[in-house]
């Protein structure tokens, strides 16, 4: 897919209402755009694809009414709706393998393509890692990183306030003009007004907690690392760590007392492997070679559709069968999957993206594909 530029009224609708169409997450519009060229042809192929899966009943496109409504409400907010392909979508995320296709945000567009560093850490953080957070962001800030964060309570708070005024990126759980939590109503307007805002979920859309992940992975996806401030085992900071490790970002993280839970986990983070921290320099200094490469990574070599070589239905006959044996609750990766088939990759991503659309499957962190729960 080609990347910088704009797209058409009709098109951005059409990937707008693809996205947001049923059993469609970013793999598969993805895989889907780069079968079928472009977003209008995909829609129309869906119901097909759904079926030959297994689905028995039809499959929900989401409305052109519904999405034009939609993008009439981001602009009416102040907002703008941009594409993965366009010149304003931050760079570095693009690259990652599950991107967000669409994204709507407001603020100031031009610090999505500076050097951004994603802060993360505890909702209930102590006073020392408060402090800590605020200095840190403030000297990195004025050296020239942005800093991204989740705009939840504790860390992430703080590490916006620390860069209102050198630039800071806020990616929310809910819809882009959903204050949450409602004590940070007053923070997020101003970071509409000085830094940027970005969400992934529709307009009016209330976070729920299966939100929350998602929006990790853009934080962790636009930065060139992430910097852990306090989590304890079970935080889902560690989850932004581990998707920052494997979208091949650096993973920092600031030691604390044995004694304190809230150490715990950013101290397990160092012993494997985490660079630890005392100040914006141990950052600075490791970033220093990334910040003079371009911001771009080389193209995911995902098994792309080949739409020269489209699999024929005798041989897609063939392999259904022997892929839905190999198939389980538990996720496989895909690349095992054409291993153990022997079929083409063309063939068993067909099948894989039939069953997604019909609800049959879900798609896991790393590649990987299971029987829907």
């Amino acid at each position: 897919m080609q990347h910088n530029i704009e797209l058409s009224f009709a098109e951005r609708l059409n990937w707008l209402r693809l996205i947001r169409s049923e059993n469609v997450g970013p793999i598969t519009f993805f895989q889907l755009l780069n079968r079928f060229e472009n977003a209008g042809r995909a829609l129309e192929a869906i119901p097909e694809l759904a079926r030959n899966g297994g689905r028995k009943k039809p499959i929900r496109i989401y409305a052109k009414g519904a999405a034009e409504r939609e993008m009439e409400q981001v602009i009416q907010y102040g907002g703008q709706l941009i594409g993965s392909c366009e010149p304003n979508y931050p760079p570095l995320l693009r690259h990652i393998p599950d991107a967000p296709p669409v994204i709507s945000l407001k603020g100031h567009t031009d610090l999505l393509g500076k050097n951004m560093l994603g802060v993360v850490g505890s909702r209930n953080a102590s006073a020392v890692a408060q402090n800590l957070t605020r200095s840190l962001c403030s000297k990195l800030g004025n050296n020239g990183l942005v800093i991204a964060s989740g705009l939840a309570r504790g860390i992430d708070k703080v590490a916006h306030e620390a860069s209102l005024t050198t630039g800071t990126v806020a990616v929310v759980g809910g819809g882009l003009d959903v204050k949450y939590p409602r004590e940070n109503a007053d923070l997020q307007a101003q970071i509409e007004n000085g830094g940027c805002v970005i969400a992934e979920q529709p307009f009016g859309t209330q976070p729920q907690a299966r939100h929350f992940p998602r929006r990790n992975r853009i934080i962790s996806g636009m930065a060139l690392g992430i910097l852990v401030m306090e989590a304890t085992p079970k935080s889902g900071s560690l989850i932004t760590a581990r998707m920052a490790a494997e979208q091949g970002r650096d993973v920092f993280a600031v030691p604390g007392s044995p004694m304190d839970p809230r150490a715990k986990g950013t101290n397990n983070l160092i012993k494997n492997g985490a660079i630890l921290v005392e100040s914006d320099q141990d950052i600075l200094q490791e970033l220093s070679g990334l910040k003079s490469l371009p911001l771009s990574e080389p193209e995911q070599p995902a098994l792309p559709f080949d739409r020269t070589l489209s699999p024929n239905e005798q041989t897609l006959d063939q392999a259904r069968p022997v892929l839905l044996h190999l198939l389980s609750p538990t996720p496989i990766d895909i690349d095992e999957l054409v291993r153990l088939t022997e079929f083409p990759p063309g063939v068993v991503l067909t099948i894989l993206l039939e069953l997604e659309l019909a609800g049959r499957i879900e798609r896991h962190f790393g590649n990987r594909v299971s029987f829907a729960s």
